[in-house]
């Protein structure tokens, strides 16, 4: 793949598209989600998922523990340190997988595998162990799975690494978040007890395992010196994967971000040159933009399928249309990603216990899409995934007219006017989109323009930069 190049952004368009837009890790986003989706429509929706695209299975596990609390975290997860008490929750999780598993029809193979919390590795590994050896002798496999865990690194040690790696992961998700002790501190995060070159070392010497680093801007102290500099430290440690997310400020849902506040948040400007900066790096370093926030080296899967158009994205993240699944999600708040529902399990992990102990599924939320839904699904996928998307071949995957699809979108040319004159996108007839290297900065709010759901005032969102 070519190199990609840096554009220059104005003060201007960041003024202009630094508004609130969903992220769109899911379209409907999960605050459309509502309490009239419960346990029976949930039944429902595995059973039809037998029949729905994509075939293969997707597991994600949630842990929603932590020794410690982040301020800067969105996630829904506690505080606790009682290993008996976590330990109590998972036995609960791997029962609900084989109720599930009764559902699905035995040919369904699972391609992704995806521990995530919270702090997966706060858990004893007997315990995770326990859990993955229940699905690889409850599923089949395809070839070549991806595997992956969510870890804190301050939590690591080589042997319990290695551990791992015999419960049959292959993908390692690191959340490093900041180099910089001062960013640490004033966020509460713990650093890692020996440097994360050393631990990646680890990983690497097993074989058949991939890293990625997880990195966040636009917290308190971080200025466009220090990310950088932080960044160049990850290059050198050369991960797979690499992510640099933006800190979503919702103190509206996460009270403790109010403390963040107190301590100064980067302004919008200084915190897109953070991104541009590090996105700069990375570029000049070999590694490929994948959407708005990944990062991948040129022979990474999700490199070569983006230059395929072939990149994918589930509430796992990127992946190709190879290994995507329908996701099946255990444990409290996971929400499952079927062909036509979005399921939420509830937050409260006692009141999850309680209810899965009965033999019930414990439903807070859900979603079910309609035939419109589903076209706004696949293009607003195509533009965050692949940076191009045709009305054309939209109307052939869901066998309609490209007036259908038109329809379903509420579109309008002059929707997008705005954007093709700023250099963010190119327009073919009305129906064929391709993102800009400086479009790619503003994917999200070019999305949002393909979201019929937006006249709705009463929803709240993160800001785009």
């Amino acid at each position: 793949m070519l190199q990609q190049k840096v554009m220059k952004i104005s003060e201007k368009l960041i003024e202009k598209y630094n508004i609130p837009v969903p992220r769109y890790t899911s379209y409907p986003p999960a605050n459309y989600f509502h309490s009239e989706f419960g346990e029976k429509e949930y039944v429902e929706a595995i059973e039809a998922s037998n029949s729905g695209w994509p075939q293969n299975i997707s597991i994600y596990v949630h842990v929603p523990f932590c020794t410690k609390m982040c301020h800067f975290c969105g996630c829904n997860t506690q505080f606790t340190r009682d290993t008996d008490r976590m330990c109590t929750y998972m036995e609960a999780v791997k029962k609900e997988i084989l109720m599930v598993k009764k559902m699905l029809d035995p040919v369904r193979k699972v391609s992704q595998v995806h521990w995530g919390g919270g702090t997966p590795n706060s858990l004893p590994v007997e315990t995770i162990r326990d859990i993955m050896d229940t699905i690889h002798e409850n599923f089949e496999f395809i070839d070549k799975p991806e595997i992956a865990i969510e870890c804190h690194p301050a939590m690591l040690d080589e042997k319990y690494t290695e551990q791992l790696v015999q419960a049959g992961f292959n993908r390692f998700s690191l959340g490093i978040q900041d180099f910089k002790q001062e960013v640490l501190d004033n966020v509460n995060r713990d650093a890692p007890k020996v440097p994360v070159k050393e631990i990646v070392g680890w990983i690497r010497s097993h074989e058949n395992t991939g890293v990625n680093l997880d990195f966040i801007y636009g917290l308190p102290f971080q200025d466009i010196k220090s990310f950088s500099e932080t960044i160049e430290k990850a290059v050198d440690i050369s991960p797979d994967r690499l992510v640099t997310f933006s800190y979503a400020h919702v103190p509206w849902i996460k009270k403790a971000q109010k403390i963040l506040e107190k301590r100064g948040l980067p302004e919008a400007d200084e915190k897109l040159r953070m991104f541009l900066e590090g996105y700069k790096i990375l570029t000049e370093n070999g590694y490929t933009a994948i959407g708005l926030d990944h990062f991948a080296k040129a022979n990474d899967e999700l490199s070569v399928a983006l230059k395929n158009r072939k990149l994918h994205r589930n509430f796992q993240g990127y992946c190709t249309r190879e290994t995507t699944g329908q996701v099946y999600a255990f444990g409290a708040t996971g929400i499952s990603q079927l062909e036509g529902v979005y399921a939420q399990n509830g937050k409260v992990p006692d009141v999850y216990l309680e209810r899965i102990n009965k033999g019930q599924f414990n439903i807070e939320k859900g979603y079910k899409l309609n035939t419109g839904e589903k076209i706004v699904r696949h293009v607003i996928t195509e533009i965050m995934c692949n940076e191009f998307v045709s009305f054309e071949e939209t109307a052939r995957f869901f066998t309609i007219s490209v007036s259908d699809v038109k329809q379903a979108l509420h579109f309008e040319e002059k929707q997008m006017e705005s954007f093709v004159v700023d250099g963010l996108l190119q327009m073919e007839q009305g129906s064929v989109f391709k993102v800009t290297d400086a479009g790619r900065f503003f994917i999200r709010n070019i999305a949002s323009k393909f979201d019929p759901n937006l006249t709705n005032e009463n929803k709240r969102f993160s800001k785009a930069l």
